[in-house]
């Protein structure tokens, strides 16, 4: 048990949690478009359980800046390391796989580069101008890192002109420490409570996930800060283990609670509140942006 836990872990996945898997041709087609570009998905490298659902439905988080992370978030089945050099084509290269995917709603998240100057934040702009330029009236929603707290790297993001500016909170304060060593809570409100200044037409969101061990109170409490940011959307998801390595799940929170959960933020002021066991950043995330 991890020093953060405050209650028995649970073993075995409950009926809720287990679904079977979609497959077939429009899953094929689509996981062969990403290999052939040389791409990366944030589906595939976060082993994120819905990516048979989401390749099956033409879509798919495009993961940018490689794959292999900065950071060695205990919660992340992304690889921690010394990442490669910036791949100049890349953008190019993910807007004509999001152009072959016939998508009219793209997700750009990346890895955490804090060995680069400004984060990664001209890559993403690069990217967000090739998506522009390729798809007549395509929507994009970016999914960012923190910046190290770098005001001029998240105006730049801005500036290109995303739809939506997504940076997940993750977890409760009190776990940073042992769930996001190498992040800051208060850094991340911060992030999140410049944009709407930066970028009044720029809505932000952000994301949860529950099961690590945090307290109903705590729950609460999140909710309310990233609210008091400006922030008016939010996602709420149950923490599954990738690896045997990673931080265990405390608690299998039932879909019940999570029905409460979205009640609580849609009380607190949230405008769009997708939350559910399955539920992620990214989910449905054009549906959001859409229904806002």
């Amino acid at each position: 048990m991890t020093k953060s836990a405050t209650r028995p872990i649970r073993t075995g996945k409950p009926a809720w949690l287990r679904r079977k898997l979609p497959t077939g041709a429009d899953y094929e087609k689509i996981r062969r478009m990403i290999d052939r570009g040389q791409l990366h998905t944030a589906c595939q490298e976060a082993n994120c359980p819905n990516q048979f659902e989401c390749f099956s439905a033409h879509t798919a988080t495009f993961l940018i800046m490689g794959a292999t992370c900065t950071r060695n978030c205990r919660f992340c089945n992304i690889d921690g390391g010394k990442p490669g050099p910036l791949d100049a084509d890349e953008p190019r290269r993910v807007a004509e796989a999001a152009a072959r995917m016939k998508l009219r709603y793209v997700v750009v998240t990346a890895v955490t580069r804090d060995d680069l100057p400004d984060g990664g934040a001209g890559h993403f702009v690069a990217t967000i101008h090739a998506l522009k330029e390729t798809i007549a009236g395509v929507q994009i929603e970016v999914l960012i890192p923190d910046f190290q707290g770098d005001p001029k790297a998240l105006q730049t993001v801005l500036e290109a002109g995303p739809n939506v500016l997504n940076h997940n909170m993750e977890t409760v304060r009190r776990l940073y420490s042992s769930v996001r060593p190498q992040a800051d809570y208060d850094r991340s409100l911060e992030l999140l409570a410049r944009v709407k200044p930066m970028a009044p037409s720029i809505p932000a969101k952000s994301g949860i996930m529950l099961g690590l061990g945090e307290t109903k109170q705590e729950v609460r409490q999140v909710i309310r800060d990233i609210h008091h940011t400006g922030c008016r959307m939010l996602t709420i998801g149950q923490y599954l283990q990738p690896t045997a390595e990673h931080l265990p799940v405390v608690e299998y929170i039932p879909p019940e609670s999570f029905d409460q959960w979205r009640e609580f933020a849609l009380q607190t002021g949230f405008a769009k509140v997708a939350s559910g066991p399955f539920v992620r950043s990214s989910y449905h995330a054009g549906a959001m942006y859409g229904g806002r």
